[in-house]
């Protein structure tokens, strides 16, 4: 059998070809106004966004879920970040009574103003030696998504350490969150990167909802 040799021509027509096509593909996606154009545009967006962007910031975070949308109202204070943090302590300072938190304890804890539903969080991979109580921590509790909640109590068994939380705006512990394992842990929140944009999507499913968690946050 013969190898075909491929010319110079051959060779230069199958580079324009991938060129025209690149440019046609180019044009679609960022500078084609009509409806398809705008449709192919989104469809390329979500290929990018969940088969690049996403493992690549799973990667750099540690953890599975690098972004996080809130989606209940446990951790709302009232006023959300321009809340008056003295009267929110006032009012729920006897819950942290068993736990021996203080005011002075609280205020150098971490979104110490708790956030609102809607916001998205960034989060970070969690070394449970390296948790401490105050922090914001994900977890799964074989509930429809993971829960974010404050450590509020750290204990350890054998070698491994157990974690308790509660919803900051909470009246008390759900059962599930009273003991926390390490192979439960998700991550751990570093900052509110994006307050309120994740409504975006959370006006969707409002309407499926249970009729008590929906819409905007109301302090307990």
């Amino acid at each position: 059998m013969k190898n075909k040799v491929v010319t110079k021509k051959e060779e230069n027509d199958s580079l324009k070809k991938i060129k025209k096509f690149l440019n046609k593909f180019w044009f679609i996606v960022w500078k084609d106004d009509s409806f398809k154009g705008w449709i192919i545009s989104l469809i390329f967006l979500f290929i990018v966004i969940k088969g690049i962007f996403f493992p690549l910031m799973s990667l750099a975070t540690g953890t599975d879920l690098p972004l996080v949308i809130v989606e209940s109202c446990s951790m709302y204070h009232e006023g959300n970040i321009f809340s008056n943090f003295d009267n929110w302590w006032e009012r729920h300072d006897m819950k942290y009574f068993e736990y021996k938190l203080t005011k002075q304890d609280w205020e150098d804890f971490p979104f110490h103003k708790g956030f609102n539903k809607g916001d998205i969080l960034f989060i970070v991979g969690a070394k449970p030696e390296k948790l401490k109580v105050g922090d914001i921590i994900i977890f799964e509790a074989n509930y429809r998504n993971p829960v974010i909640h404050r450590i509020i109590n750290i204990t350890k068994e054998g070698d491994e350490y157990i974690f308790s939380t509660l919803g900051d705006n909470n009246n008390g512990q759900i059962q599930f969150e009273k003991r926390i394992t390490e192979d439960q842990l998700v991550g751990k929140a570093q900052i509110n990167l994006a307050p309120f944009v994740g409504w975006g999507k959370l006006i969707f499913f409002e309407k499926f909802r249970n009729p008590a968690e929906r819409g905007f946050c109301n302090e307990n």
